[in-house]
């Protein structure tokens, strides 16, 4: 069977690729992404099981989600975006530009797994 393909976008190396890694050792395969310009088209494209991003940038990651949850082609994508502890406003923007689970860097760190299971929940 195929790993399921992780689409991640970051911009910060640190908390990027630990995340890149933690995926990987949760065997997906994953395809990382640091334009935003890229990132509408490249989920049209791959056709991903996941979208991670990080909010904490200096693109317009918001914009990007809502694009992404407004497409039809894309708008069953779950998406977990994450955050320093204190950026609390992009964290509330996340939420409501669409993305499933907006999340501290720590909550994400210490509950991957658990998230990634509840992203993918069909209702």
């Amino acid at each position: 069977m195929p790993q399921p393909l992780a689409l991640v976008f970051y911009e910060r190396l640190m908390p990027g690729s630990q995340l890149v890694n933690r995926l990987q050792d949760l065997n997906y395969r994953v395809l990382v992404l640091n334009s935003i310009e890229l990132l509408v088209a490249t989920a049209k494209r791959e056709k991903p099981l996941l979208l991670l991003t990080d909010l904490l940038t200096a693109s317009d990651v918001c914009g990007a989600i809502a694009r992404i949850k407004t497409e039809t082609d894309t708008s069953h994508l779950p998406i977990i975006a994450f955050a320093p502890e204190s950026e609390t406003a992009l964290i509330a923007a996340a939420q409501k530009a669409g993305a499933n689970f907006a999340v501290t860097e720590t909550g994400l760190n210490s509950h991957l797994p658990h998230m990634i299971d509840r992203a993918l929940q069909v209702d």
